[in-house]
This record gives structure tokens, sequence and C-alpha cells, in this order.
């Protein structure tokens, strides 16, 4: 979903999954779809797992030709699993995250005020407490927050229909009388999606951070001596990199022993 632009979340995400898929105990491979510019999306018969990125641009529908397949696309996984056993499980990024919201009309989608964009806190919620892939992640925990777009007002009985849950939200802003957005939700027991960036390394957000553009956001916002202590914690292991070891792992390997189970179970 990064139309093309360098993107330091597919290098991670990619290293995620090379790294699940390298343990001994695993057998499979990945493939890339590039959804926005080759107009690419997998057949969903083809795979048991997706990971749908996060890009640039709007997340509003404004026509191009991969929206529909895209969407297509999301439906098709949808539908799968309420008529089928053996489940197909999907992990949705931020754009990705979005672009599900509006298309299954789950939430408002809309743009926000200002940039949000750094390492921020992201406050479970009474189900996220009891999520199990934040078991392993203190309250608050820390990720990469980078969006102009925002989900808010949730419409818990459209998620109740699919069995999902709201786990966390951003950060208060008590100097803002603004509704504070949903940062992840559980759709289903096999689809999962993130607003913030669950896959960022200390690496590529360094690199990402010293861009000069990403650089003058963050010194606007929160002035330099937060920007320097921004890129002093990135490699701290309480905050992005124990988010970046715990979530999409979690989720793989979940996804691998439910797999599996079904497997055993049609036997």
């Amino acid at each position: 979903m990064n139309a093309g632009h360098p993107n330091e979340g597919m290098r991670c995400i990619t290293m995620l999954v090379a790294e699940f898929l390298g343990q001994e105990e695993i057998k499979g491979v990945y493939d890339v779809f590039d959804v926005r510019v080759k107009n690419e999306v997998p057949n969903v018969n083809d795979y048991d797992i997706f990971i749908s990125s996060g890009g640039p641009g709007t997340p509003l529908v404004v026509g191009e030709p991969w929206e529909s397949a895209y969407f297509g696309f999301l439906d098709a996984v949808l539908l799968h699993n309420l008529s089928k056993h053996n489940k197909k499980h999907m992990f949705l990024i931020c754009h990705s995250f979005q672009m599900a919201c509006l298309h299954w009309d789950l939430a408002k989608v809309t743009k926000r005020r200002s940039t949000s964009f750094g390492v921020l806190p992201m406050h479970k919620t009474k189900s996220g407490e009891h999520e199990v892939l934040f078991q392993n992640l203190d309250e608050p925990f820390y990720a990469v927050d980078s969006r102009d777009y925002q989900v808010i007002g949730p419409k818990e009985w459209k998620l109740d229909s699919l069995d999902g849950k709201v786990l966390c939200i951003e950060k208060d802003r008590p100097n803002a009388a603004l509704e504070r957005a949903v940062m992840a939700i559980r759709f289903s027991n096999e689809i999962f999606g993130t607003q913030f960036h669950p896959e960022a390394d200390a690496e590529g957000m360094t690199r990402y951070f010293e861009r000069e553009d990403k650089k003058a956001i963050v010194i606007k916002k929160y002035g330099e001596k937060k920007y320097k202590n921004m890129l002093e914690h990135l490699n701290d292991d309480d905050k992005i990199m124990k988010t970046n070891t715990v979530i999409i792992p979690g989720f793989l390997k979940l996804a691998a022993e439910a797999i599996e189970q079904t497997k055993v179970q049609t036997e």
C-alpha cells in the first residue's frame, strides 16, 4: 500500500515475516503485492495470512482503479471466514486500517487538524486489557504514529456483529476538546488492525526522524528538546522495540497455531 514511495514499514514487515518463517517448526513462504501501483491483490484461496501495510495519501475513496480491487479483497477475506472452517488471518496497518473501517462502515474517517507524528503512548481500553496481543505490553505502551487522518466514532453495534472490539485509543489531549482517535481494533477473531505502526523499528525510525521534513514537523509541534529525546529513546527496550517484537510476531504465531489446529481437526 506504499504507492511506490520509499517505505520503512515494508522493510520492517518483510523482516518480521522472514524471521517468523525462518523458525525451524514453521513451513511457509511469502509474496508481496503492489496494490496501488500495479493493481495487484492476492487470491484469498492461495494464502493463509495477510498483512496490509500503511501508505501515503488519503484513505478516503477518490476513485482510483485499485480501490475496488482492494475493497473486494477485504470483503473476500471477511466472507471466507464467515462461511469456511479454514479461516484466513489478516493484519491491517494504518492506511489499510483506515480504509477497512471506512469500507465496512465501522467508524468515521476524517482528516486531522494537524499531522500526528512521533513515538506516542497508546492507551488500552477495557477490552484492550484482555487482548492477547497486548498482554506483554505496558499501559500505556508506545508506538510510532504517523498520520494525517483518523478513525473516530466507532459504531459499536456494527463491531458487535463481527464480535469486534476497540482495543486502544490515542493519548489524552486536555487542551483540545476533540474525540480521541481509535488506535486498534480486533475486527474479528482472525482480523486485527492498528492505526499506529507496530512494525516500526529503531533503525528505520532513526532514518525517518532525521529526514528534514519529519524533523521540522516534530520540532514545530513538540520543540527541539522533545525531538532529541525522541531520537535518544528509539532504542529503549520498553518503547517501540518492545511493540515491534510483541504485536506482529504474536499475531503470526497465533495465526499459525490456529491454522495448524484446523488442519489437525480436519484430518
